[in-house]
């Protein structure tokens, strides 16, 4: 557990990845992970639509295991956070049916408009130029074998995890949105 919240939501079935698929759910579990937890009024001024509209969607992905209400520091707000630092599924398992190999498909559309957003929103102005030097994007092209891709991605995942933990308390330290991706490429 970390800040209150289990490490991961593992999903083996693709109605409830369907669930956090919709575009506006996603970007509202996304929102009370980054930012911590949140009224549906303060989510939806952030994503531009009614509390109305959030409120719904909010409950849906309570529904479904994504989220929890969250104690109001006054006791009159209704609160939501985030239950989990990230959901995962198994790939393999999905694409057993074809409603898993449509779900996954979307959720990679929707990991793909995170990071345009991502993108998009960092101003380099902000920031400074000791983050500028290092803030960007790149692409390689590698040949591996699955099993190197596989441990590309373990191994990231663990470098992230040790260099997080060591710039916890560091004052300079700031949120990072960090994003990587690997698949085959057309033979």
């Amino acid at each position: 557990m970390v800040g209150g919240m289990e490490d991961a939501y593992r999903i083996s079935d693709p109605e409830v990845l369907r669930i956090v698929a919709h575009p506006l759910r996603v970007r509202l579990l996304g929102l009370l992970r980054a930012e911590g937890p949140a009224t549906a009024s303060q989510l939806g001024r952030k994503v531009d639509e009614s509390s109305g509209s959030t409120s719904y969607h909010l409950r849906e992905l309570a529904k479904h295991g994504f989220i929890e209400e969250d104690p109001s520091p006054d006791g009159r707000e209704r609160r939501w956070r985030a239950k989990h630092l990230y959901t995962s599924w198994d790939n393999v398992q999905l694409s057993a049916t074809p409603e898993g190999r449509e779900v996954r498909a979307v959720m990679r559309d929707r990991q793909v408009e995170a990071l345009a957003r991502s993108a998009q929103g960092y101003d380099p102005q902000q920031w400074g130029e000791s983050w500028d030097a290092v803030a960007g994007m790149s692409d390689f092209l590698f040949t591996l074998t699955p099993a190197a891709l596989g441990e590309f991605f373990e191994r990231t995942q663990a470098l992230m995890e040790e260099l997080a933990e060591r710039c916890a308390d560091d004052p300079e330290a700031a949120p990072v949105n960090l994003f990587y991706a690997g698949w085959p490429r057309e033979r």
